[in-house]
């Protein structure tokens, strides 16, 4: 027998928009990624864009910052409003606006947007849908995107070729002033094009990463124990334990990452002092960054050493 599809109305599951379908998205990235074809990752909610919040900030691929606006309801121009201020402020380079119910006119907005801009805009249509007596699942049909035509792929490839080389630069900048400084943490790793210089932390699973983006960097603690969520998810909390103690340590709070329905954990500190593309500010950057890496080893090393 063949179940017949049934359309479920959005507010019976995910009630509210930014504590319910927002944190959903923000755990369940691949779905959104599956829709668009750009893989995204490193999704935040609530980021600030001056005197706002934008619903959710990811990555693309290549670390680029990524708006994505929600609305479980017909598109309106409110909305298309704030996705333009947030894609100016955060200085995105892509915009996906999500909602239940485009309108003609958004779309035709949306597809003249690609046409007249250097920025990719991409209008998502969520429905939730079951069959027979299934738990409900999200649907997320792609409306309208960027053309081939209306971008140079050229331009593109250019842009990626010159992020990673600056990549590199910055991380063999980085590992020579970690040398000068006789700092053996990360000193012996061989710059490459990622955006994450890393290191273990002494223990299997855990590692120390420096990371950089174009906007903002940061140093975190990256937890991925053998493959598995359940060893993943027990070392996370056995530091969230000492939440309070590693963050008197480190001098300032931190961001507890668990992901849950994820493999690996993070423990980040965020430094909102300059990215990959502030290169006049990258002496400064790295002092802020070794700093940061000195005492967030320091506040974690009673722990990660007890494991």
């Amino acid at each position: 027998m063949i179940g017949k599809l049934q359309r479920v109305p959005l507010r019976e599951v995910w009630k509210h928009e930014a504590l319910d379908f927002s944190k959903w998205l923000q755990n369940n990235p691949d779905v959104l990624s599956d829709a668009i074809g750009i893989n995204l990752s490193n999704i935040e909610r609530e980021r600030a864009a001056g005197d706002f919040n934008v619903d959710l900030v990811g990555e693309d691929e290549s670390g680029n910052p990524v708006i994505i606006e929600n609305q479980l309801e017909k598109s309106n121009h409110d909305h298309l409003g704030k996705l333009l201020t947030y894609l100016a402020a955060i200085e995105a380079k892509t915009a996906i606006w999500i909602v239940s119910d485009p309108r003609p006119e958004h779309v035709k907005a949306v597809a003249w947007l690609n046409d007249s801009s250097s920025a990719s805009f991409y209008l998502i249509k969520v429905e939730a849908v079951k069959i027979g007596e299934s738990e409900p699942a999200p649907m997320l049909t792609l409306i309208v995107g960027p053309s081939i035509e209306s971008k140079s792929v050229e331009h593109t490839k250019k842009e990626l070729v010159e992020r990673h080389i600056n990549r590199k630069r910055f991380w063999a900048q980085l590992v020579d002033e970690l040398k000068a400084r006789n700092i053996a943490l990360h000193s012996n790793i061989l710059p490459g094009f990622e955006n994450w210089l890393a290191t273990s932390a002494g223990k299997r699973g855990l590692a120390l990463n420096y990371l950089i983006r174009m906007n903002d960097a940061a140093v975190c603690l990256y937890i991925d124990r053998n493959n598995s969520e359940e060893e993943t998810a027990k070392a996370y909390e056995y530091f969230e334990q000492h939440k309070d103690e590693i963050e008197r340590v480190f001098g300032e709070p931190l961001f507890w990452e668990p992901l849950p329905g994820k493999r690996a954990s993070r423990i980040t500190a965020r430094l909102d002092v300059g990215g990959l593309r502030d290169e006049d500010k990258w002496d400064r950057l790295q002092d802020v960054m070794i700093d940061a890496m000195s005492r967030f080893e320091r506040a974690l090393r009673p722990y990660v050493d007890d494991m």
